[in-house]
C-alpha cells in the first residue's frame, strides 16, 4: 500500500490568532478551534491546515502529513527510516513518523481503524 497525497500540514507558532487570522486572510475557514491555542482551517477540498501554539523557547515547525488508507498494510520502503510506529493518537487516528535521507520528519496519517 502507498500514501495517497497530502493529508494535513501541522504548524506551531508563538502566536495562534495570528497564524489563524493569516490563513483566514488567505481564504481559509476556520473548521475548530480548541481551548488550548490550536485549531484547524480548510480552503476548498485540499489538504486542511493544524496549527498549535507553543511556548516561546520553542522554535516554529512545519510538517506536512501525507495520508495512508490503512495503517496494518502500510510499510515503508527501505529509504524511509521509521522513527517512531504507527501509534494511536488523541485525535482518533493513528500516526507513524519516518525520516528522509535528508534528515527531514514526515507524519503519516491513517483512521484509527481500518
Amino acid at each position: 500500500m502507498e500514501t495517497a497525497g497530502i493529508e494535513a500540514v501541522f504548524l506551531t507558532t508563538h502566536n495562534w490568532g495570528k497564524a489563524a487570522q493569516f490563513f483566514q486572510a488567505l481564504g481559509y475557514e476556520l473548521d475548530f478551534a480548541t481551548d488550548h491555542n490550536s485549531g484547524q482551517l480548510r480552503n476548498g477540498d485540499g489538504p486542511y491546515v493544524f496549527i498549535a501554539e507553543v511556548p516561546e523557547d520553542q522554535e516554529p515547525q512545519t510538517r506536512i502529513v501525507l495520508k495512508v488508507p490503512g495503517a496494518d498494510a502500510f510499510r515503508p520502503g527501505p529509504v524511509a527510516e521509521v522513527v517512531t510506529p504507527f501509534e494511536d493518537t488523541h485525535y482518533g487516528t493513528k500516526e507513524m513518523t519516518v525520516r528522509d535521507p535528508d534528515g527531514r520528519l514526515w507524519s503519516l496519517q491513517a483512521p484509527a481503524k481500518n
